[in-house]
């Protein structure tokens, strides 16, 4: 058990840094502008209070530290969707990852932005709602592909690491 949560909060902290990296790399080659985590701090924020969030979250007031707490909540997340990845692999999977399976999920974790945040955030479904909603479909698989490359690479680091 306590091998599987650290193999849970490695792979998935180190999979949402290659996410981000590959974020930062896009906003400095071709200025494409990552997802900015103190909205999701805000909405997070605003469900827990129990009040909903009008659409768009970014009409809200921001709060306090919501820049914060939307990090937290992006690290959080991708620990979330590592134990779901690794769960449903097996124990085996992170002793010697394959890029495959981690690359589907990762397309498959593009479902969260697509049915719950984009439209929590006013532009709807799958971004339908937004100027250009194939972009921001193809900015999202995109960013969710990167995680899945990213739960392999980290496992293959750590695994070499153990």
């Amino acid at each position: 058990m306590q091998s599987l949560f650290l193999d849970v909060l490695v792979i998935g902290c180190g999979a949402t840094l290659v996410m981000d990296t590959v974020a930062f790399i896009l906003k400095r080659a071709f200025g494409v502008q990552p997802l900015d985590y103190g909205l999701v701090g805000r909405w997070v924020h605003c469900q827990l209070r129990g009040k909903g969030a009008p659409r768009p979250i970014s009409q809200v007031p921001p709060f306090r530290y919501e820049r914060s707490f939307g990090w937290f909540l992006h690290y959080l997340i991708g620990v979330v969707f590592a134990l779901v990845f690794l769960t449903l692999m097996g124990p085996g999977w992170a002793a010697t990852p394959s890029l495959l399976p981690a690359l589907i999920f990762g397309a498959l974790t593009v479902a969260a932005p697509f049915f719950i945040l984009q439209p929590a955030f006013g532009a709807g479904v799958a971004a339908r709602r937004t100027p250009k909603p194939g972009l921001a479909r193809a900015k999202s698989l995109m960013a969710h592909l990167s995680f899945g490359a990213g739960i392999w690479l980290a496992a293959v680091l750590w695994a070499s690491l153990k």
